[in-house]
């Protein structure tokens, strides 16, 4: 008997009994769906993460100054400065796997326009900071290191400070604008990079000049740097080497002894960011596996009603074997049988799985990645799970005795 012919009869024969067949597929429709929707949403939460650290900066590091120690009270990291501005200097030259390297200090202040007023963060730095966050320009221009040298009351605005200034998509270049009464020329725009992981607004920010910070702004120690370094390795898989580079660079250079400990801290962001995508992995592999085992009762359930389905079918078994059909053309049969419900059921699973998933992201504001592999994966495993469990059902028909079978009612 050919292929075509023999699915012709195992389609009749699900055709016979729609509705049980509909509800026998419905196991692996349920599992199918429930692994294709899982992943999806899964692969779209850890995209969303790489996509938010990735608008921190990219493969940075923050270099922070000591803590302080006074009657038996510790301060946090940052409480005593220990960072040089010599430091930062060494840090941008000697070290192999830093490319970029920028000062930081914060302080808060109410900016002024012709118009309105608002409170924010401002900020001095370098053009490097630009290059270490990969922050762009959008309009206008950023400030150089000639302004920086000079001191230049220049400044660069986040886009929710012009929307609270100038209102919304103002192009503020060129206007005249007062930081604690001094008034900066405002340079260019950046482009939007929207919240932290813990709400932070980046774009609630001026940056200026680190010099006219330290004159106009806030008054720092002269020799040591009363923020942090911003720090950009050459590559993501350099980021390891470039921390261990400063470490050693700045304990030799603070003349630390073998037994003492660091009198500063480096963050490294990708830590957080691969902790962070671990913890979404394994939600996924919990719940692709959660729905795994729903494909195999689905399967189970292929198995019960093929058994039933061979015994209420007994008598055309044996009419089939009467009129020359072999066993392995019974076989075959009811293995497709099994097959077709099981593949059937895992495509219907991949229409509803993505459906349930396009569903979720959009009510939750989640992003949602289909990935190819996973639905011809969960499609194939749908097949497999079919052809396993129909294999015992379709062996037993295959072996009825022909006689015994005739004379079944």
């Amino acid at each position: 008997m050919s292929w075509l012919m023999t699915l012709r009869v195992a389609l009749r024969a699900l055709a016979r009994n729609k509705m049980r067949s509909f509800l026998t597929g419905l196991g692996v429709v349920i599992g199918v769906a429930a692994v294709i929707a899982m992943v999806a949403i899964g692969d779209g939460a850890k995209a969303r993460v790489e996509a938010t650290f990735a608008a921190m900066g990219s493969n940075m590091l923050i270099v922070m100054n000591g803590s302080s120690a006074g009657g038996g009270a510790m301060g946090g990291f940052g409480s005593q400065p220990t960072l040089t501005w010599d430091d930062l200097k060494a840090i941008q030259t000697e070290l192999s796997a830093v490319r970029e390297a920028a000062p930081l200090l914060r302080s808060s202040a109410q900016l002024l326009s012709d118009d309105a007023n608002w409170g924010s963060s401002v900020q001095g730095t370098t053009p490097g900071f630009l290059r270490v966050r990969s922050w762009d320009v959008v309009q206008g221009a950023s400030f150089t290191q000639s302004d920086v040298d000079g001191g230049a009351k220049v400044a660069l605005l986040g886009q929710t400070v012009v929307g609270k200034l100038y209102g919304a998509n103002a192009n503020p270049v060129g206007q005249i604008m007062r930081i604690k009464n001094v008034p900066f020329t405002v340079a260019g725009v950046l482009a939007r990079k929207g919240q932290s992981p813990f709400g932070q607004d980046y774009d609630d920010v001026v940056l200026i000049p680190v010099t006219t910070f330290q004159q106009k702004i806030a008054g720092g120690l002269k020799s040591y740097i009363t923020g942090v370094i911003m720090v950009s390795a050459i590559s993501a898989d350099a980021t390891q080497r470039a921390q261990a580079q400063i470490r050693e660079l700045l304990r030799d250079r603070h003349r630390l002894s073998d037994d003492a400990d660091d009198d500063f801290n480096i963050r490294n962001l990708s830590e957080i960011a691969s902790a962070r995508q671990e913890g979404t992995r394994t939600l996924t592999t919990l719940l692709a596996a959660i729905a795994a085992v729903s494909l195999l009762v689905g399967g189970i359930g292929i198995m019960n009603i093929m058994l039933v389905s061979v015994t209420e079918r007994t008598r055309e078994i044996g009419v089939r074997m009467a009129v020359g059909a072999r066993a392995r053309d019974i076989q075959l049969q009811f293995l497709v049988e099994a097959l077709t419900l099981s593949v059937a059921g895992g495509l219907v699973g991949v229409g509803l799985g993505l459906g349930i998933a396009w569903r979720l992201a959009a009510a939750f504001g989640w992003s949602v990645l289909v990935r190819p592999d996973i639905i011809l994966l969960a499609v194939g495993f749908s097949g497999l799970v079919g052809v396993a469990f129909g294999f015992y059902p379709a062996l037993k028909a295959s072996r009825l005795d022909p006689i015994t079978a005739l004379r079944f009612e």
